[in-house]
């Protein structure tokens, strides 16, 4: 059984300390598109809490939309919280999270990244196993939020017996 009519991946949300900063990271340096914008949402009842699970006096400054390569979409939300903020959380910590762009040439990106300022975590990495032919290596964004630079230009090592192939941001139709 599966959820009805699931199709995949419509969008990422996340939330940034600072929208502006967070636009310049998004669309200057990895080349996001931006595509709309939905102003603030306060209420006056317990809306927050029961649709979003934050306190109820929360306010949600602004949300932008934008579009990453070819064709994942970003939900980005910068609020007002009326119980603090916590600390962007570690890949280790439940609800860690990192969001992993496919390059061409992780060589390249790499460079490019490190050229632009921004904190790139130690060299690439050769992955082993089902995953051999990858390499990966992690950044971080201005605020800290973790990203991951991914490239396997020949496959990886599971494809050659694999019925069914994971999503491919090169091949997006495959």
């Amino acid at each position: 059984m599966a959820l009805p009519g699931m199709r995949g991946i419509d969008h990422f949300g996340f939330t940034v300390p600072d929208l502006d900063e967070a636009e310049r990271f998004l669309v200057d340096v990895l080349g996001a598109v931006p595509i709309y914008v939905l102003g603030a949402k306060r209420a006056d009842d317990d809306w927050m809490t029961v649709q979003l699970g934050v306190n109820a006096r929360t306010t949600i400054r602004e949300i932008r939309f934008y579009r990453l390569g070819s064709g994942t979409n970003l939900e980005v939300f910068e609020y007002d919280s009326a119980d603090g903020q916590a600390e962007q959380p570690r890949n280790s910590d439940i609800g860690g999270h990192h969001l992993a762009l496919y390059v061409d040439d992780i060589d390249a990106a790499a460079d490019y990244l490190r050229g632009e300022g921004v904190d790139v975590m130690g060299e690439p990495v050769a992955s082993a196993g089902a995953s051999a032919g990858q390499r990966w290596l992690y950044f971080r964004s201005p605020w800290g939020m973790q990203f991951e630079l991914v490239s396997f230009p020949d496959g990886k090592a599971y494809e050659r017996g694999a019925a069914t192939l994971l999503w491919h941001p090169a091949r997006p139709g495959a």
